[in-house]
């Protein structure tokens, strides 16, 4: 079974497999808190909605150098 879309083009606009799930974790939270706060319906699930984004380029992430060393 392949994911879509594929991790490799999506560890393009985040650093690493790490970062990645913590960066779709922390999106879709974000997504969920909104549409209850605003009382909007959500036409995909929030997890799905982040990592559509950071498949289409709107989200990127990378770490801090000084918290490579």
């Amino acid at each position: 079974m392949m994911l879509y879309p594929p991790v490799p083009k999506m560890l393009e606009s985040v650093g690493s497999r790490y970062l990645l799930v913590n960066v779709i974790a922390r999106r879709a939270r974000q997504v969920a808190i909104e549409a209850e706060e605003f009382h909007v319906p959500l036409e995909k699930k929030p997890v799905s909605q982040a990592i559509d984004e950071i498949a289409e380029g709107q989200l990127t992430a990378r770490l801090k150098e000084d918290y490579l060393h």
